[in-house]
């Protein structure tokens, strides 16, 4: 077979790139960013254009809204804090926190906000390092009480409303009672964005300066930020949610005077991060070397296999798989990795072509990005294209399965 120089055949390579541009030429994808990495070498696809319409073409150093991919790479902020002793992971939250002190509990999943018990312990920093603190999205509950005041008091990052600056945030959020007991069940969001205000509170810095100062300055992720300056702005593409039943292309989020164009209220960890392939495959290198970075440390390698080893007990992992079994239908066969670490799914299980041990995530605006120490690889996979369809899904999909289809050794 004819070999290129990265561990990946050169026909394999040459697959990955007709089977995307296959989906950009059927017009349900305007575009595409695509980076492979396999030891010191990458291989970058950039297809189409910026807008369904035509536009300016996709560039190597086009700038996405990362969504749920932010997660894997704002959730080291918090490990630099365990590394530092700052913060030990079964420590209450409380003194950082008091807004989730005392905290009540529902007695069923659709109680009535008020049909509550205490808690049995508090929020410690494990319980929202590894999403179990109590409270999150959760699809198989949509219509309770509970789901219903989360979305009215804005506290998920549901356009077109932004939320609140963070003591705002933090104070609606203490006005709740949690789903389930602390560190009883795995939950989706909320954690995640709870953690940049533990880090800000706990720093005495914003979260973003924080994560500037420890991750993305140091890893030269010049382009990883929760805005995109004016000087910048020409290199986001237009943001779409097409239509369920027509596919009709819909603007989600414009580039310029949109919802990236200026800094947020509240810094999301959960889903508010843009970034570039190679800012983000700087970021998942360090990680497949144990936190170096060059001759740099940027996590120790505890806090690294802390993040991408399964933390989740039999029963919860049965209840996460459970729910992206069956709920194939509104994540498009996205979510079935069978394990979570910190902030990233873990694979436990192999149900495709990636092995176990693969970690990263997916976000709702048709991002993936993963490492595999297995291979000693990443692929990392960036549209425009949200979730409201499955295409950006099928484009996810057949992009791991060239990726791994390519590999030659």
């Amino acid at each position: 077979m004819e070999k290129s120089n990265s561990g990946f055949s050169a026909a394999g390579l040459r697959r990955l790139r007709e089977v995307l541009a296959r989906h950009v030429e059927s017009k349900k994808i305007p575009g595409l960013v695509a980076l492979v990495g396999r030891g010191e070498e990458t291989h970058v696809e950039a297809l189409g254009t910026m807008r369904h319409d035509g536009g300016a073409p996709m560039r190597r150093d086009t700038i996405f809204r990362m969504a749920s991919t932010s997660k894997p790479v704002a959730v080291a902020a918090a490990m630099v804090l365990l590394d530092e002793c700052r913060l030990r992971l079964d420590d209450p939250v409380e003194p950082w926190l008091p807004e989730l002190a005392d905290r009540r509990v529902l007695k069923r999943i659709d109680s009535p906000l008020d049909d509550t018990v205490p808690a049995r312990r508090p929020i410690t920093v494990r319980d929202l390092l590894t999403s179990t603190f109590g409270l999150g999205m959760d699809m198989t509950a949509l219509g309770t009480p509970i789901m219903g005041a989360i979305f009215e008091q804005g506290l998920t990052p549901d356009l077109p409303t932004p939320m609140p600056e963070p003591d705002e945030w933090m104070r609606r959020l203490g006005t709740l009672p949690l789903m389930h007991q602390p560190g009883e069940r795995w939950q989706y969001q909320l954690s995640n964005d709870l953690l940049g205000v533990l880090v800000a509170r706990v720093t005495g810095q914003s979260f973003e300066a924080f994560l500037r100062e420890r991750i993305f300055d140091p890893l030269g992720m010049q382009d990883t930020a929760f805005h995109v300056p004016a000087d910048k702005i020409d290199r986001m593409p237009t943001l779409y949610a097409p239509d369920p039943q027509t596919g009709e292309f819909h603007v989600w989020d414009e580039a310029a005077g949109g919802r990236w164009s200026r800094p947020p209220a509240f810094p999301g960890g959960g889903g508010g991060l843009v970034s570039t392939v190679d800012d983000y495959h700087a970021y998942f290198r360090m990680l497949l070397n144990g936190g170096m970075h060059g001759s740099e440390r940027i996590l120790s390698r505890p806090a690294v296999e802390l993040m991408t080893t399964n933390r989740l007990t039999p029963e919860q992992q049965a209840a996460r798989h459970a729910m992206a079994v069956d709920n194939v239908h509104i994540s498009f066969g996205q979510g079935q990795h069978g394990g979570w670490g910190m902030g990233m799914a873990v694979r436990t299980y192999r149900g495709d072509y990636a092995p176990v041990g693969q970690f990263g995530w997916d976000g709702g605006s048709g991002t993936s990005t993963y490492a595999d120490p297995h291979n000693q690889l990443t692929g990392i996979l960036l549209t425009q294209v949200g979730m409201t369809v499955p295409d950006s899904a099928r484009v996810i999909h057949d992009f791991w399965t060239t990726l791994y289809q390519a590999i030659d050794d």
